[in-house]
């Protein structure tokens, strides 16, 4: 009997309930440092990207130049700046939009290392992969507003440039001011940043237990009408196949959590699965 328990024991995970509890004091603090660590490494991309602001302020520009050149190919594509320091702070909204890209493994890993003592020992494993999915999710998703959002959102504001009805007398063009596109285009790039980690948090609450694969399945067709209601509001307009690559990706996160769900969600025990049929 004895052995068995001891058995029973050392193949058990490891509750945290069983580790040393933390004071509210100690958790304040964890968190601070876990926080200035992350910011320290955003801080360090923030200084890279500075170096290297003009260059990065042309490649964000190039994808909204192309489609001005397209619409007005005789007119100078040019941005405006409002007051003197408009520049500085600019070009610092971009350096620090550009740490945060850079430092996204760095602030990754110490979210993980906070949230980590809460965690079963078997769950603690998981702290590379973390990393590395959720960084891959994200670059994901900032490489995907770039390359796909950007130009079909540009191709249709700019259809709302051009002559009034018709008037040749009344012309209407967007020149922007650095400010207002730096604030459009780096929202969108972490907007859809963080919405591509949306299989990190399906995999986490599977891992936690709050949501079960067959539920997830279930609520599948509600999931496909949201990103297509979401794909129609960051994709404005007349044009479908910019939805249609919007909301499309948006599924395919989706499914994909539905997919990683049924590696890491726990199986139920062998007495639940006789109370309840259905997890059978």
């Amino acid at each position: 009997m004895t052995s068995q328990v001891d058995d029973d024991e050392l193949t058990a995970p490891k509750d945290p309930e069983a580790d040393a509890r933390m004071t509210i004091w100690e958790h304040l603090d964890e968190f601070r440092k876990r926080v200035i660590k992350a910011a320290l490494g955003m801080l360090v991309g923030t200084v890279g990207c500075w170096i290297y602001k003009e260059k990065l302020l042309h490649l964000l520009a190039l994808p909204y130049r192309k489609v001005w050149y397209e619409h007005f190919p005789d007119m100078k594509f040019e941005m405006q700046g409002l007051a003197p320091a408009d520049a500085f702070s600019n070009y610092l909204q971009l350096a620090m939009t550009g740490g945060i890209v850079i430092g996204a493994p760095i602030i990754f890993y110490q979210l993980w290392a906070f949230i980590s003592p809460g965690l079963y020992s078997r769950e603690k494993k998981y702290i590379v992969p973390f990393v590395l999915f959720s960084t891959t999710l994200f670059l994901s998703g900032v490489a995907f507003a770039y390359y796909v959002a950007f130009p079909f959102t540009f191709n249709y504001f700019f259809t709302l440039n051009g002559k009034v009805d018709g008037d040749a007398d009344m012309l209407l063009i967007s020149r922007p001011t650095m400010e207002h596109y730096l604030d459009f285009a780096t929202r969108m790039l972490l907007a859809f940043g963080f919405v591509f980690e949306l299989p990190l948090f399906i995999t986490f609450m599977a891992i936690a237990g709050i949501v079960t694969p067959k539920q997830l399945v279930k609520f599948s067709r509600w999931a496909i009408l949201g990103s297509f209601i979401l794909g129609a509001v960051v994709t404005p307009g007349p044009e479908v196949t910019s939805q249609i690559a919007v909301s499309g990706a948006l599924c395919l996160l989706y499914f994909m959590s539905v997919g990683i769900s049924f590696f890491v969600a726990p199986k139920p025990r062998a007495e639940d699965a006789a109370e309840d049929p259905e997890k059978k």
